[in-house]
């Protein structure tokens, strides 16, 4: 029986091969350059048509999140457009840890990925589409370690100044589907929502924070390992220069309502972390998010209040995170979502798990829980 191949070398590709024994291998993730995160996979299988393939992914209790792999079914296409799941079960107890993946392929090659990876090429067409429409003004931030450059996308003639920015870990792929989805919204001159949020808010919207870490297949840290989401108060050209780049940003404009955009490898649900316990909370402030997060529960069953993080205690925020220093440096209603890599458990779909469709669908639901939440403000 003829063995099968397993590459990695393309855009986010990251697996390291222990055997292969034909349709059966042993598999590694590597960890993310300069640190030691590892948890995002992203490979190629071929000369596995018509059979059942069976991949050992080991030493995961060694992974960022071990908590992530019970009850995760690893993403699977053969055409790249469409993800679903492929069968996955998680031994802890197996050489350290190991995921099983089977699945039989129809076609010759199959992509096998932690979630649907969003490529630096779908992001440059994202970021031509977007700034080719009417309205849209493009402003390039900066440039990262590895010499790409920082994509800004403005829009919007309103005073509420409104910043949107997924992907400060690159792994949390879904954070940038989120954000395909929200600019086909806001671009779309025959959407009402989009028409009356561009009327009222002035958007800087940050597709992806992190492009090198996206290209390298890190989960979580850029070119030099800087974990991006704990740079926040003291960015640096030579650690974070994308955090540097943005920050300052938001310096010139101002922020009044921040929503960071992210992906949770354990907790299988949508939600929404605050900014409770930074040193110059009040409830005014809070009550914004609060109203913000019951609008957006009632607005969507794919959005609950129930399962989340825990809530700091009064004056122990961590500044680091940017949407604590966003709240206490600009006094903004800010907010972190987070989607499952795995499904969403209260409302779950056996074929696909929480998905790039998904993903692009609660975009529009965030948008418009926005836009009634500036109403009920203004009333």
């Amino acid at each position: 029986m003829s063995d099968i191949a397993i590459d990695t070398a393309f855009d986010s590709g990251n697996i390291e091969v222990r055997s292969i024994d034909g349709p059966t291998a042993t598999l590694a993730i590597r960890k993310d350059h300069q640190s030691d995160f590892a948890q995002w996979f992203h490979f190629r299988v071929s000369g596995a048509a018509g059979r059942e393939v069976t991949l050992r992914i080991v030493d995961l209790e060694t992974s960022a999140y071990p908590q992530g792999w019970p009850g995760y079914n690893a993403c699977v296409s053969e055409d790249r457009e469409y993800w679903a799941r492929a069968a996955s079960s998680y031994d802890k107890n197996a050489d350290n840890g190991t995921l099983t993946i089977t699945y039989t392929p129809a076609s010759d090659i199959a992509w096998f990925a932690y979630f649907a990876p969003y490529s630096m090429e779908r992001h440059h067409d994202l970021i031509a589409e977007a700034s080719a429409s009417e309205g849209v003004t493009y402003r390039r931030l900066g440039e990262t370690l590895d010499g790409q450059s920082l994509d800004c996308l403005e829009l919007g003639d309103g005073e509420l100044q409104v910043w949107l920015y997924a992907r400060q870990h690159p792994g949390e792929s879904m954070a940038e589907w989120w954000m395909e989805g929200a600019l086909e919204c806001l671009t779309d001159p025959t959407d009402s929502v989009a028409r009356a949020l561009r009327q009222r808010c002035a958007f800087h919207i940050v597709p992806n924070c992190n492009p090198d870490g996206s290209r390298r297949g890190h989960l979580r840290t850029n070119a030099v390992g800087s974990n991006l989401n704990r740079e926040w108060e003291t960015p640096t050209a030579e650690k974070s220069p994308e955090v540097l780049a943005i920050r300052n940003a938001m310096d010139e404009t101002g922020v009044d309502f921040a929503m960071d955009v992210h992906g949770d490898e354990a907790i299988a649900a949508v939600f929404l972390a605050g900014f409770e316990g930074i040193p110059s909370w009040t409830d005014a402030q809070g009550d914004g998010f609060y109203s913000y997060r019951s609008i957006l529960e009632r607005r969507t069953p794919d959005f609950q209040t129930a399962k989340g993080y825990p809530v700091s205690k009064p004056g122990t925020a961590n500044l680091t995170m940017s949407t604590n220093h966003v709240a206490e440096r600009f006094g903004a209603v800010a907010m972190t979502l987070e989607m499952p890599f795995k499904d969403n458990d209260d409302l779950p779909d056996p074929e696909q798990g929480w998905s790039p469709e998904r993903s692009k669908m609660l975009a529009r639901d965030c948008l418009a829980a926005l836009l009634e939440w500036i109403e009920a403000r203004e009333s």
